[in-house]
């Protein structure tokens, strides 16, 4: 009795042993890393010459406005909006000189068209239109000025006019309502910008949004926003503040996860080896994720944009954790075989940029987590250029 006592004694350290030794395996190679803002600050510094922006959004914009009482920030519509009142905005506020974020050792900051979003406004007036963009904030051009947003990129490489209507925290069912809501006539091409990291969860909110599920349900929906942006500009106004604070808490967040007391409780309850069982034996990943919903939206869209005479494409942007952690395919297979069932041009970033990279973190902000660097929206927006025009 007492040896085996013993044995189990031994056994079970042994087993808390080689767990302990795989989360120390997990959480130094598979782990987002973290930001060494000392190391980072050098770098860009050496780069570009000039020095490192370590402000917060909320110092930007007090101190920018001092100096220019038309300065706003972005606001992600789906994150402050209200389903209850008779207006869901789509945009920004108008004519305004508009801080986005820092991922680059600088504040993006851009001056909002007539409808808030991040265009020259000359664009608008234009009889024909080349490309118009439709996505959430990579489509928006977070962290980068133009011209290295993926719609200036084109512009540039086509020569011609091209529209960003994009903008931060848009799901599918956005996207859909700001085709209907702002598409100018004579448009060549409609470029929907899918990102694999939370496009599908951002739907599963936006589903239960009264107003936006009305563009799923109804063809003929609309809220005429081209003609309320008197409206939409006083909503975002109200808002500011609001969107400063989330930002602050975000940021708030990450610095409370990297303290030493944080981290050693997420060693001693297994963090990282639970994330992966739960992300190995999950089941189906159709399980609690729209994909009927977003086939469908896909289907609207292009069959709305093919009543307008343009062509529809379906441009997929990968996550920085496929190339840090080795990402599942199962979503992107499911996503693929989808668009390519619609008859959709299936413009793969993943494969065409990505994946042809020796390092493709390199594409990210200082190799870390985040949106793409100014180069890897350039080299997004050559392949699409390439894809498009390949594309018969």
């Amino acid at each position: 009795m007492k040896n085996f006592k013993t044995y189990l004694t031994i056994t079970f350290l042994s087993i808390l042993l080689t767990l302990y030794l795989f989360e120390c395996y997990l959480t130094y190679n598979f782990t987002q890393p973290e930001v060494n803002k000392v190391k980072i600050k050098k770098i860009f510094e050496k780069e570009n010459n000039r020095k490192y922006d370590s402000r917060s959004k909320r110092e930007i914009f007090e101190n920018l406005s001092l100096i220019n009482k038309n300065i706003t920030v972005t606001v992600a519509p789906n994150k402050f909006n209200d389903s209850k009142k008779n207006i869901h905005f789509l945009s920004g506020i108008s004519d305004s000189e508009t801080i986005d974020c820092n991922e680059n050792g600088y504040f993006s900051i851009y001056r909002s068209d007539r409808f808030g979003f991040n265009n020259p406004k000359d664009q608008w007036d234009s009889k024909n239109i080349d490309y118009i963009l439709l996505g959430d904030s990579f489509a928006h051009g977070a962290c980068v000025n133009r011209p290295y947003d993926i719609t200036s990129q084109l512009r540039e490489l086509s020569k011609s006019k091209a529209l960003n209507l994009g903008y931060k925290a848009n799901g599918p069912l956005s996207m859909l309502a700001t085709l209907k809501e702002y598409i100018p006539e004579n448009v060549k091409n409609v470029v929907w910008l899918y990102f694999e990291g939370n496009d599908l969860t951002d739907l599963k909110l936006e589903l239960n949004n009264v107003i936006l599920k009305n563009y799923y349900l109804n063809a003929n929906y609309l809220q005429n926003l081209r003609f309320k942006q008197e409206l939409i500009d006083k909503k975002n106004k109200e808002i500011i503040f609001k969107s400063i604070d989330l930002d602050d808490s975000i940021i708030d967040q990450a610095n409370r996860n990297s303290r030493v007391k944080n981290k050693i409780l997420k060693f001693i309850r297994l963090n990282e080896i639970k994330k992966m069982f739960t992300s190995t034996y999950s089941k189906d990943p159709k399980v609690n994720l729209p994909f009927e919903e977003f086939k469908q939206i896909l289907f609207l869209a292009k069959k709305f944009t093919e009543s307008k005479n343009s062509t529809f494409h379906f441009v997929y942007l990968p996550q920085f954790e496929r190339y840090k952690s080795k990402a599942s395919n199962n979503q992107y297979n499911l996503i693929k075989t989808m668009v390519n069932e619609l008859n959709i041009n299936f413009i793969d970033i993943h494969n065409g940029v990505f994946l042809k990279e020796s390092e493709p973190l390199q594409l990210f902000p200082f190799e870390m987590w985040g949106h793409y660097n100014e180069i890897g929206y350039k080299k997004t927006a050559d392949y699409i250029y390439k894809s498009i025009n390949s594309w018969k």
